[in-house]
């Protein structure tokens, strides 16, 4: 070959030496999972100072706090475990929210909040090994979601929300998503977030909600969100309830109240309400965030007014009412009474033998009442009762103590065994638990008009000496320290050949 032709050829050999690594290096991180901007239809190559996301290791979360019936979902095995706190949750897991919430914490400090009815599974929940590069991947098939993302670091940092029907990006905000068999909505208080159906996502910044309805052919729609109700003033700390809530007049009618605990995050109460104010009661003590929003005619939330409170509710001591300090009842279930001095207190009675109340022989359910029954019948005989009152949770007071007495019968005395030897007869009978001793009587004949002989017996036999050839009857009846009346039992013939 010619020299003036071979020249080309070995310039065109060494550029392509040169380009071939660049082009097995594109194409290698386009294997890899490089990102593909949402809308554009195309592949992103990543640069050669990014991180490889073959590089990735497992970032698995955490679940918080839990409020009722709450599963998880093992996506290995596949088994369905009620959803503890501090349970790890792995990529392909699930969590399935009944009539419960929780609160899950990601590793990248990213919080979720999962309403009741819901269904989450995780898909993806990586860490970059050598960066600070996070991808996660959510999937909501049910049910309402409410998330704070953190702020994601890292060019290749993702987080992402699907449903059936939207997808959402996200980069450090505050919003909630909702999914339905008629679509999906979301609600951005914080930030802004990427939303619509796969590849054709809007940015909604926040103070702005967005519907994808599956039933219409309107595609998204994007509306301003009804504005945050203002709260009145409240005090920082709240010493008895129920103390009321009251914000300014907004055109919406209806709101939604929700309360988390702030040390949990536990969701305390969810609840729509009209009007402009509502009684905040039955809380423990504690410290919460309270978050009112309006709704607008479709039901969706606005942006939440947010205030923080504390709760700091002291038990008092009850007043004892009835029955009076040493009464006899002949009911076995009798009613007590007392009144409580504090507010949003719950009470019970509680009954024992001793004065200082280490065994508990009944109890009634602890309720925000001044009158109750024991939960079980009582025995006749005497014992201790007091008012026992909670407020707040974790403040508890009692009562003075009364003593009673319910009135009653020892049961009869059954004589089941005689035994005779020599000129002597043994008799046994029957114990009586509630019986503290025995009386004997020994009479000639069966009405017993003329004693013989009586003595008081601490055990269930005796031993008696009889003539022999001559008839007797005897007979035993319980004896009690208490107001407890006693009865004979029957008779028993004897006789002495």
């Amino acid at each position: 070959m010619p020299n003036s032709l071979n020249r080309p050829l070995q310039l065109f050999s060494v550029l392509l030496l040169v380009i071939a690594p660049a082009l097995a290096s594109a194409s290698l991180s386009i294997t890899r999972g490089s990102a593909i901007p949402a809308g554009t239809g195309m592949v992103a190559v990543s640069p050669a100072n990014e991180p490889s996301w073959s590089d990735r290791k497992p970032n698995p979360a955490r679940a918080g706090s839990i409020a009722g019936q709450v599963s998880h979902i093992s996506g290995i095995t596949g088994r369905k475990l009620p959803l503890t706190e501090n349970t790890l949750i792995r990529a392909g897991d699930e969590v399935l929210s009944t009539s419960g919430s929780a609160t899950i914490k990601l590793a990248d400090g990213s919080e979720l909040r999962l309403s009741p009815q819901s269904r989450l599974r995780f898909n993806r929940l990586d860490r970059h090994r050598y960066s600070k590069a996070t991808d996660t991947r959510l999937r909501l098939k049910k049910g309402e979601l409410h998330s704070r993302v953190s702020p994601q670091s890292g060019k290749n940092s993702h987080f992402e929300i699907t449903t059936p029907s939207a997808v959402a990006s996200v980069r450090g905000t505050v919003f909630a998503i909702q999914a339905g068999n008629d679509g999906s909505s979301i609600q951005v208080t914080e930030g802004s977030v990427d939303f619509g159906s796969p590849g054709e996502t809007r940015r909604i910044p926040a103070g702005y909600g967005a519907t994808l309805s599956t039933e219409s052919r309107q595609g998204l729609s994007i509306r301003p969100l009804p504005p945050a109700p203002q709260i009145g003033a409240m005090p920082d700390v709240i010493n008895s309830l129920p103390v009321q809530l009251s914000w300014q007049y907004q055109w919406p009618t209806r709101y939604r109240l929700d309360i988390f605990d702030q040390k949990t995050g536990n969701w305390v109460k969810s609840r729509e309400i009209s009007g402009t104010e509502h009684a905040l009661t039955n809380l423990d003590n504690g410290r919460y965030e309270i978050q009112l929003a309006a709704l607008n005619g479709q039901g969706i939330a606005g942006v939440p007014d947010t205030i923080a409170l504390e709760v700091n509710v002291q038990a008092r001591k009850p007043d004892l009412t009835a029955p009076a300090d040493g009464a006899s009842v002949n009911h076995d279930q009798p009613m007590f009474q007392w009144q409580l001095n504090g507010t949003n207190e719950r009470a019970r009675i509680e009954i024992a033998e001793t004065k200082n109340f280490d065994k508990l022989v009944a109890t009634s359910e602890w309720a925000a009442t001044s009158q109750a029954e024991p939960a079980r019948s009582l025995t006749p005989g005497q014992y201790y009762w007091r008012v026992a009152t909670r407020a707040g949770g974790n403040s508890e007071a009692v009562s003075d103590t009364r003593k009673v007495v319910i009135n009653g019968t020892l049961p009869p005395v059954r004589i089941i065994s005689v035994n005779y030897l020599n000129n002597q007869v043994r008799i046994y009978w029957e114990k009586v638990d509630t019986a503290t001793g025995y009386q004997l009587q020994l009479s000639e004949e069966p009405e017993f008009r003329n004693i013989i002989k009586e003595a008081d017996v601490d055990d269930t036999t005796a031993a008696l000496r009889l003539i022999p050839g001559r008839r007797y009857f005897v007979r035993v009846k319980a004896l009690s320290d208490g107001p407890l009346a006693s009865r004979w039992g029957p008779g028993r013939e004897l006789y002495l050949d």
